[in-house]
C-alpha cells in the first residue's frame, strides 16, 4: 500500500512539474540561442508591414486605419489593387506596389477575413499529406492560390521588372493566410526564374508575417535563403502543427484548443515529428521579435513545435500590432548601433551577408543529420539538378526529353500558364522529378 502511494505521489509531482514548465514557457525560449539580427536585415519588415496594411484601405488618399505615422506610401506607385470581387474566391485581396525609394517591386497579400467564406476554404483545401511539391509537402490550398494569382499576375511583374531597368527586387508579402499563398509563390518563382524575365535568385525575397505553417521541414529550410518569416513573441499560428482544417471546424473555442493542441502536442517525441514529411512549418528563416530584442535564426529542432500559453498568444498574430512592435524595435536598434558602430557599415554588411550563407548551410547540413525526409545539402542539390537536366535516363535522347519537358499546349496568348509549369516541377517522395508521363504510371 505505502508502496503504490509513493509511486501515486511521484507520478502526481511529475505532472505538476510538468504543467508548470508548460504554462510558465514563453516564446523568447524557442530564440534564447538565436543570434541577433542587425537594423539592416530587419530594416524592410515595418515597411513590408505598412504595404500589407494598406490592402485592407480602400483609398490610400483618405486612409480610414493608418497606423501611427501613416503608410508612409505613395499612392501614385499603386499599380495595381485586386479586390474579393476580382479574385472571386481563388484568393485573398492583394496589392502590387512599385517603390521606387527602395528599388523594389511588391505583391503584398492581406491576410485570412473572418467574415468571408471563400478564405475558410482555402483554408480547408487541405488534408495531411495530400499535396506533394518538391521533393515535399505543402497546403494545398494555399499552392492553388499561389498558382492563381501567378497566372493573373506574372505578366505584369515581368512587365515592371523589366520597365525599371531590371534591376529592383521583387518582394513578395502576406500576414497570416497571406504569408502561406505569399511563401508558395516565392518558391515557384525561384524554380522558374526565366518566367519573370530572368530575375536572379538573390533579388526574391520573401517576408511571411505571422505565417501559418504551409511546407514540410526539408523545404522550410531549403528556402530559407529567400523566405523570412517573422514571428512577435507568443503568436500561436506558427507554432499550431495541427493542421487549419482541423482549427477552423473545430466545436471548441480557441483557447480551449491550443490548450489541447499543447497537452498533446508535448507527448510526440521530437524524433516522431522530424521524421514526419508530412508534418507542416512556418516557411523559412524565422525573424522573431522578442522584446526588447530582434533575434533570427534558421532553426532546425525545436523549430516553434511549443505552443505558448499565454493571453498573448492571439493578439500578438494582429498585423497592426506586429507593425507596430516592428517599427519600436528598429528604432531601438537603429539607437543602439548609432552608438557602437565604430568600423565601416559596408564591412559590416559583407560579413553578416557571409554569417547568413554559412548559417543556411549549417541548418542544411543539421536536417540531414537528422535524417529529416528529403533533406539534401546544396553539395547534394546540386548534382540533382543537373540529373533532371540531362537526357532524362535509358531509353530517351535529348530531344524527346525536352520535348516531355514543354507544355503540351501552350495557351494562344502566350502566357505563361503556371498550373502546367507546376505540372512540370512535381516531384515523388524521393525527390525525383516527375514529368507527366511519369506520373500517370503513378496513378
Amino acid at each position: 500500500m505505502s508502496v503504490s502511494c509513493g509511486v501515486e505521489c511521484v507520478v502526481v509531482l511529475g505532472c505538476l512539474r510538468w504543467a508548470w514548465k508548460r504554462c510558465t514557457y514563453v516564446g523568447s525560449y524557442d530564440s534564447a540561442t538565436w543570434p541577433p539580427a542587425s537594423a539592416d536585415e530587419f530594416e524592410p519588415v515595418p515597411r513590408i508591414c505598412r504595404i500589407i496594411l494598406a490592402v485592407y484601405e480602400e483609398d490610400l488618399r483618405n486612409p480610414q486605419f493608418a497606423p501611427k505615422g501613416g503608410y508612409k506610401l505613395n499612392p501614385d506607385w499603386v499599380v495595381k489593387r485586386v479586390t474579393y470581387e476580382q479574385t472571386r474566391g481563388n484568393a485573398p485581396p492583394y496589392l502590387i506596389y512599385v517603390d521606387h525609394d527602395h528599388r523594389e517591386i511588391v505583391l503584398a497579400i492581406r491576410g485570412l477575413n473572418m467574415a468571408k467564406e471563400s478564405d475558410y476554404k482555402l483554408l480547408l483545401d487541405n488534408q495531411l499529406g495530400i499535396q506533394m511539391f518538391d521533393g515535399g509537402y505543402v497546403h494545398r490550398g494555399l499552392l492553388r492560390s499561389a498558382i492563381w494569382i501567378l497566372n493573373e499576375e506574372s505578366e505584369t511583374l515581368r512587365r515592371l521588372w523589366v520597365e525599371n531597368g531590371s534591376s529592383y527586387d521583387m518582394v513578395f508579402a502576406g500576414h497570416s493566410l497571406g504569408a502561406g499563398v505569399a511563401a508558395l509563390l516565392t518558391v515557384i518563382v525561384v524554380n522558374h526564374l526565366d518566367q519573370l524575365g530572368g530575375i536572379p535568385r538573390n533579388k526574391i525575397r520573401c517576408y511571411a508575417v505571422a505565417p501559418a505553417r504551409c511546407m514540410s521541414l526539408n523545404l522550410a529550410v531549403k528556402y530559407a535563403d529567400v523566405i523570412y518569416s517573422v514571428v512577435l513573441q507568443d503568436d500561436f499560428l506558427p507554432r499550431t502543427a495541427t493542421p487549419l482544417e482541423d482549427i477552423f471546424s473545430s466545436i471548441f473555442c480557441l483557447p480551449c484548443l491550443l490548450f489541447g493542441i499543447c497537452l498533446r502536442d508535448n507527448f510526440i517525441p521530437e524524433g516522431r515529428k522530424l521524421s514526419d514529411p508530412r508534418r507542416l512549418y512556418a516557411p523559412g528563416r524565422i525573424c522573431g521579435r522578442y522584446p526588447p530584442e530582434v533575434r533570427t535564426a534558421i532553426p532546425v529542432d525545436g523549430r516553434f513545435e511549443h505552443i505558448v500559453l499565454s493571453c498573448n498568444a492571439t493578439s500578438d498574430h494582429a498585423i497592426i500590432w506586429i507593425e507596430r512592435e516592428a517599427e519600436k524595435a528598429l528604432d531601438t536598434m537603429r539607437e543602439n548601433n548609432s552608438e557602437t558602430i565604430t568600423t565601416a557599415p559596408k564591412v559590416q554588411k559583407l560579413e553578416r551577408l557571409n554569417t547568413i550563407r554559412k548559417e543556411h548551410k549549417d541548418a542544411l547540413e543539421r536536417a540531414v543529420s537528422l535524417k529529416i525526409p528529403h533533406a539534401v545539402t546544396d553539395s547534394e542539390e546540386e548534382p540533382l539538378n543537373r540529373k533532371e537536366n540531362s537526357s532524362g535516363g535509358a531509353g530517351k535522347d535529348a530531344e524527346s526529353c525536352k520535348s516531355e519537358r514543354k507544355p503540351k499546349s501552350p495557351p494562344r496568348s502566350g502566357r505563361t500558364n503556371w498550373d502546367t509549369v507546376l505540372e512540370l516541377f512535381k516531384r515523388n517522395e524521393s525527390g525525383e522529378l516527375l514529368l507527366e508521363k511519369d506520373r500517370s504510371t503513378h496513378r
